[in-house]
């Protein structure tokens, strides 16, 4: 059976099967351009956590965020590079799951097809609570239109205001204005709700419309999704180059003193934050069959987008921290707006409308990537065949589509918005790591004109040099690991685990003169995953559980290469 669970389909095979669906026209629209895969990545990438996740980052990290920036921009890079020889090697749709299928195996590629779960989907349900917000706010303070907030809030939150304003009144010891006015708010929201069966209701409207509205748009087909996604990026980052240069007129340099304030483990706080708001590149890869040169424009999409993001967000997060002091920026969850807030409204009202533009354009995005990795999946037998249904009008995979949007949007009325941050960041460096592994696996190939081919660079000497450069500057961390061994938290635990096989890749990199680029995308993704909280590496092992039981029940049995395994002859098996 261990055979079979890693059994591996290869690119010339994924490429005959894609080349007969294609003569028959069983497949999707050819219509995006580098410029259009650019668009796409920035529009999946510039969202809910530059609006939103960067406030918490710069109150544990201060002015010093920035290097985090640059830290998750590096192994963000490395791992695009990977993304982009495998993009240009196999060019169909199903991102990170199509390319471990052909380099680990299909049990490998099952894990990563439900890792890109979180990114995609589960992510998409923050997004849309983020998005409700922002839109609330927006009718709020633009049009003064107020929405019952019993349209507005999970059940969860509300329940938990209503507790605690409670509570609050009912101690008599309240004295802030703002605080009081608050508490009033909660109680009265909670007695206008409406009531079923002796329960409060309280449901989060407006995200569940978005996602039912950018679901019916990624149904209805790619070329209305790309014009859509390229009006709303090039408003977006017209909006962010704004905010950067009218920022610039109130920062004070005081505020950049000191510069890391919590010194450097402050910073790694914000480690699920910053690499939260840069999730999203690799969704380029879901669209590659609708791609019109996917071999030479895809990868070049991926670094483009990538860089483009990266100064953006650097010089995002120097003009916030100048403007305001970092520890202004405890639980403030709109920094963009906050920074404005009383120095200059009309800006505020700028960016609010920014925000709500930019959280659609990601939920767009990954609304298109994640019925497409489910198409991917269903081809190879692991899924349901209807998941791999095309509309025959649309040319878009319409089944999978509308599940996606049940998927995002059922919950999104319910569900409480931070929950899951840290899971879809762990999940995302998980398939990075898979990713930038896997490259060491691909056979060399001749370099062709017009495809993009991944620089080979030996490692053999500047991984160690660069592994022992960590230990070292790290060594009091790990002497304390070690002196308090059996006292130590989890993450202490994870972070001598990492140390363990950062150095057995470089004796291996040693031995076998590995490419530096693949393998230090995944150290880079690993030293990020080992920095999430612990607890949710626990809710990690739970889902993947979950995934693996799927797969055994159904997957397996089913699987294209299983049923193909067992046609052959018993000679031809082994």
């Amino acid at each position: 059976m261990s055979n079979s669970l890693f059994r591996k389909k290869s690119i010339d095979q994924i490429k005959k099967d894609y080349d007969a669906k294609e003569a028959s026209g069983g497949n999707l629209h050819r219509v995006l351009g580098v410029k259009d895969l650019t668009f796409l990545g920035i529009a999946a990438v510039v969202g809910a956590g530059i609006f939103s996740t960067i406030g918490n980052a710069a109150y544990n990290g201060g002015p010093g965020v920035s290097i985090l920036f640059v830290i998750t921009a590096v192994a963000c890079g490395f791992s695009a590079l990977c993304y982009a020889e495998f993009a240009s090697r196999v060019p169909v749709a199903g991102s990170a799951y199509t390319y471990s299928y052909v380099t680990f195996g299909e049990v490998i590629a099952w894990i990563i097809g439900w890792t890109l779960i979180l990114e995609y989907a589960i992510g998409n349900i923050v997004v849309a609570i983020s998005w409700s917000g922002y839109f609330n706010n927006l009718l709020e303070n633009v049009f003064n239109i107020h929405l019952p907030e019993w349209m507005l809030v999970d059940p969860m939150t509300a329940t938990a205001a209503y507790k605690e304003a409670t509570t609050g009144l009912a101690s008599g010891t309240i004295t802030d204005p703002t605080q009081l006015k608050n508490y009033r708010f909660a109680v009265d929201a909670w007695n206008d709700a409406p009531t079923l069966g002796g329960y409060k209701m309280f449901f989060n409207i407006p995200a569940f419309i978005i996602v039912g509205l950018i679901t019916w748009l990624a149904y209805i087909g790619i070329k209305e999704s790309k014009e859509t996604a390229n009006y709303m990026v090039m408003f977006k980052i017209g909006v962010i180059i704004f905010v950067i240069i009218a920022g610039v007129f109130f920062v004070d340099t005081n505020n950049w003193t000191p510069f890391l304030p919590n010194r450097f483990e402050g910073v790694l706080k914000g480690v699920s934050a910053v690499f939260y708001a840069y999730i999203g590149f690799d969704a380029i890869s879901t669209t590659a069959e609708e791609a019109k040169n996917p071999q030479r424009d895809m990868p070049w999409a991926m670094i483009y987008s990538l860089l483009i993001c990266t100064v953006l967000y650097i010089l995002i997060a120097l003009v916030l921290t100048g403007i305001e002091n970092y520890s202004n920026f405890k639980d403030v969850n709109d920094p963009l707006a906050f920074v404005f807030e009383n120095r200059a409204p009309w800006i505020e009202t700028i960016v609010s409308i920014s925000a709500v533009v930019a959280t659609t354009s990601v939920l767009l995005v990954f609304q298109l990537g994640q019925p497409r990795i489910w198409m991917s999946m269903s081809r190879d037998g692991l899924l349901p065949k209807k998941f791999q249904t095309i509309h025959p009008k649309y040319q878009t995979p319409s089944f999978a589509t509308i599940v996606a949007g049940f998927l995002v949007g059922i919950p999104a009325l319910f569900i409480e918005g931070g929950i899951v941050t840290d899971l879809t960041s762990i999940g995302t460096l998980f398939a990075f790591v898979l990713v930038s592994g896997g490259v060491l696996l691909l056979p060399r190939v001749a370099k062709e004109p017009g495809r993009f081919s991944l620089p080979y660079i030996n490692g053999k000497f500047i991984v160690p040099i660069i592994i022992a450069l960590f230990i070292f500057v790290f060594r009091g961390r790990i002497e304390e690991a070690f002196a308090n061994w059996g006292n130590e938290g989890y993450q202490e635990v994870l972070f001598l685990l990492f140390v363990a096989m950062a150095i057995i890749l470089s004796i291996l990199t040693f031995l076998r003169n590995y490419s530096f680029i693949p393998i230090m995308g995944v150290l880079f993704c690993l030293y990020l995953m080992v920095e999430i909280p612990a607890n949710s590496w626990l809710v990690f092992f739970l889902w993947m559980a979950l995934g693996l039981s799927i797969y055994f029940l159904y997957g397996y049995r089913n699987s294209v290469l299983h049923k193909q395994h067992n046609r052959l002859p018993s000679n031809e098996k082994l």
